[in-house]
């Protein structure tokens, strides 16, 4: 009886001793040593979701230029842009304003213009005519000159556009039969060229491109862009869109340093009338210019590019600076200042009044940073000596 107990006992101890834990488990809240994650921060070098560097980011994956991304938002290994790059064809895999280089460019091409038409090119235009001395002036400067078939004429600039055939003046009847003999691959027009014309060329089988005129200089480089993508030429617009913003940047600076902003009154023109003179009003560039230079359009309460100024309202503006973009028209300052009653004027009085080139101010096309340049070292002779 005594041997089963013993038996029993010991079976039971045996069983109560299997059911127990050999040692307590300590439970680290560190992860393993393959995912450990470091004491200090480090710098990311692949994104959590990697990206190939060709792939365009998502807006979820990368903020708009305009917004400086964060290590969070997209740890890319460039820079971001400054400025929204021209959203041209594979724009998104390039850098630059044009959005990179030719080379990313494949044909067919279709391009959307100002108008809203869409162009479609299989190769790069080799007879283009150009209705527009802006668009002439482009395409001279960008290095596609050798492209031009043709040009109305008052394309006269560059010098070597005036080797270029001209289809004849634009006022009036448009010369579609000059135009049709050139056999052009390519037709482009600023905005001089009214939307009626651009459907009568587009009714005769014609590519037309039509491009509105900038607001800004952002707008022209912009500009510089479209042709740039149309002709063949983005390495060198770009080289050509670094040096205009070198040189406006280099005039802001300079003018910042300015102490005061003068009052500067356009003239257009006052042929007909010298005591209701054609200037131009806020909102257009040769304003956006004056700005630009340090200074305040006199006529900035008037609105469009084209507006009369009574000589009552000069004398009441005041205007310190005259400048006469009539100039090429025998318009002096000698002229200006035996004007009946401009003598109560400010810039008459000291001797203020300054011909310059127009079409450095109302062209739209690279020579626009010449007129800026221009309108600061005449606003600010002082800062520019």
């Amino acid at each position: 009886m005594s041997r089963k107990i013993f038996l029993t006992l010991a079976l039971l101890m045996f069983v109560l001793a299997a059911c127990q834990p050999a040692e307590p488990v300590e439970f680290s809240a560190s992860p393993p040593p393959s995912t450990e994650v470091p004491a200090e921060p480090v710098e990311a070098t692949e994104p959590a979701e990697t990206l190939p560097p060709t792939e365009a980011p998502t807006a979820e994956s990368y903020p708009s230029p305009t917004e400086a991304p964060t290590a969070e938002s997209y740890p890319s290994p460039t820079e971001a842009p400054t400025v929204e790059p021209y959203p041209g064809p594979d724009a998104a895999e390039t850098v630059g304003y044009c959005g990179g280089s030719s080379d990313v460019i494949s044909f067919p091409l279709e391009i959307v213009d100002d108008m809203g038409n869409t162009i479609t090119l299989e190769q790069y235009p080799q007879a283009i005519v150009s209705l527009s001395p802006s668009t002439t002036e482009i395409l001279f400067a960008i290095g596609a000159g050798d492209q031009v078939a043709g040009r109305d004429d008052m394309s006269l600039y560059p010098e070597e556009a005036l080797a270029v055939e001209s289809i004849g003046s634009l006022w009036g009847e448009l010369p579609t039969e000059a135009i049709l003999t050139l056999e052009p691959d390519l037709v482009v027009a600023a905005q001089i060229i009214s939307p009626e014309n651009v459907q009568a060329l587009q009714d005769l089988g014609l590519n037309v491109y039509w491009q509105s005129n900038p607001a800004d200089f952002d707008g022209l480089y912009n500009n510089l862009c479209d042709f740039a993508v149309l002709t063949g030429h983005v390495d060198q617009t770009e080289a050509l869109i670094t040096d205009l913003q070198t040189r406006v940047d280099a005039v802001l600076t300079t003018v910042s340093a300015a102490e005061s902003s003068p009052s500067v009154f356009y003239e257009l023109d006052a042929s007909q009338d010298p005591s209701n003179p054609w200037t131009t009003g806020s909102g257009t560039f040769i304003d956006y210019i004056i700005t630009l230079a340090g200074g305040t359009n006199a006529a900035g309460a008037l609105e469009g590019d084209f507006a009369q100024f009574s000589i009552e309202a000069l004398i009441t503006a005041n205007p310190d600076v005259i400048l006469l973009g009539d100039a090429l028209y025998g318009v002096t300052p000698e002229s200006v200042a035996e004007r009946p009653g401009w003598d109560a004027i400010a810039a008459v009085q000291n001797e203020a009044i300054y011909p310059i080139d127009p079409n450095i101010m109302s062209v739209p096309g690279p020579r626009l940073v010449d007129g800026l340049e221009e309108t600061a070292r005449l606003l600010h002779p002082d800062l520019f000596e």
